[in-house]
């Protein structure tokens, strides 16, 4: 494994309302090392989308803090993809998945040709000057997806980016995503509900408590598979023994 991109030491974080205050995380710590793809899982609600925040800076820590080892001592570049695609109706595909790079200012001849080539690697540069509306499901979430990577961030934060598709639209476009990080080597947290999802997409998954989450437990995953696919995966011998043994930390956790 690469050398550590990111530390989260004893991060604590609670939510405040006027009924209250309501924990979410409980120092919890973990590193993110590079061209790694680490997937967390966890019981609903236990603050696995409150990790994101709190690394892409939306959040601040109430205690505890998040280090970043980026290259020359730079803070490495994020991108952050939601649930849903978020793609702007009147905008054609080309101008959502070039958004980033206008607003940075960094729309260079070089950077739009790099999109371009993602756009046509990925199926959509014949649709590059349709409307949203005019695409499928999986291929808004590859349009959302080159929009992310378009400013070539270090780190990827995948917030259950497929849980809105249909299941054979959902293995296929995890598939298509996965090969796109690997390729471009980036560093990832996807949090998922999937424990097949988890076990077949990534290196390393992190076990969740139920909130206020801590970490309960931690697999590496060595699967004996063909390609890194999911489909492969999911066929690997190791596989099941890994999903059991997964699901029962899950089970204890949520009983």
């Amino acid at each position: 494994m690469d050398s550590v991109l990111l530390k989260a030491q004893e991060l604590s974080y609670s939510y405040h309302t006027l009924n209250g205050e309501t924990p979410a995380l409980d120092r919890v710590s973990f590193c993110l090392y590079r061209k790694e793809f680490l997937a967390i899982v966890g019981p609903s609600g236990c603050g696995k989308s409150t990790i994101l925040s709190l690394i892409a800076g939306l959040l601040t820590p109430g205690s505890g803090g998040i280090t970043f080892y980026g290259e020359n001592g730079h803070q490495p570049g994020i991108g952050y993809m939601l649930q849903h695609d978020l793609l702007f109706e009147w905008r054609n595909v080309w101008q959502n998945v070039t958004l980033g790079l206008e607003i940075a200012h960094k729309d260079t001849t070089k950077n739009l040709e790099r999109v371009r080539r993602m756009l046509s690697d990925y199926g959509l540069l014949e649709f590059q000057h349709k409307k949203p509306s005019q695409l499928s499901g999986g291929m808004r979430q590859r349009a959302a997806l080159i929009r992310t990577m378009a400013l070539e961030p270090d780190i990827l934060l995948l917030d259950e980016p497929f849980s809105a598709l249909d299941y054979q639209t959902r293995l296929t476009v995890s598939a298509d995503i996965a090969a796109m990080i690997r390729k471009a080597e980036k560093s990832v947290i996807l949090i998922t509900h999937d424990l097949a999802e988890a076990i077949s997409l990534a290196d390393r998954v992190l076990i969740l408590s139920a909130r206020p989450a801590r970490v309960k437990a931690e697999f590496s995953i060595h699967l004996t598979a063909a390609d890194h696919s999911p489909l492969a995966a999911r066929r690997a011998p190791e596989y099941g023994q890994l999903f059991n043994q997964i699901w029962e930390e899950l089970s204890n956790e949520n009983n």
